[in-house]
């Protein structure tokens, strides 16, 4: 990957040799490692058991997780906030892992509308609960930066599944998640 960079920087006009850029090569490789983590992780090893027998049958809401992404179509940064919830069906999930199992979606190269629906068919699977909504708020880079130039410009985009297609169940998600 370091050899694709300093290619790209020639490309760019830049000279890979100057000072300022020796390590921008190994600098970018590694930060495009992490920035694409979520490739490499298993959501079976991130639960790793953590889900647990309960009789509640009430939503449980995670909001306001911060979730950073790239755009699989510009490779710039989108990022902002994702809020979760869930109706147990007899299991409840440990609490850290929604936000675990949010970034390991986000840390792919991403659309917002995918990731929402990612995250949704997700808890679905591993936790089967009776329905499962997701709303992501996020600010792309490759509308601030570049082509509309649009910097207040925000995308919403929501995933319902189950009993949340209800409106009146919709309808408490989306009270809690403006609290």
């Amino acid at each position: 990957m370091e050899n694709l960079v300093e290619e790209l920087l020639r490309r760019l006009g830049e000279d890979p040799g100057r000072p300022g850029l020796l390590d921008t090569p190994a600098r970018v490789a590694a930060s495009l490692q992490f920035l694409t983590k979520g490739y490499h992780e298993k959501v079976e090893d991130l639960v790793n058991g953590a889900i647990f027998d309960a009789a509640n049958d009430e939503m449980v809401v995670v909001k306001d997780i911060e979730m950073y992404s790239m755009c699989e179509h510009h490779l710039l940064p989108f990022f902002g906030r994702a809020h979760v919830g869930y109706i147990p069906n007899k299991q409840i999930i440990g609490l850290s892992k929604i936000p675990r199992i949010v970034d390991i979606f986000a840390r792919r190269l991403q659309i917002q509308e995918r990731l929402t629906d990612d995250i949704a068919r997700c808890l679905m699977q591993v936790l089967s609960p009776l329905g499962v909504m997701v709303v992501v708020e996020a600010r792309h880079l490759c509308t601030m930066m570049r082509g509309v130039e649009k910097q207040n410009s925000a995308m919403v985009t929501s995933a319902c599944v189950g009993a949340f297609r209800k409106s009146g169940t919709r309808e408490e998600f989306l009270a809690l998640i403006r609290r």
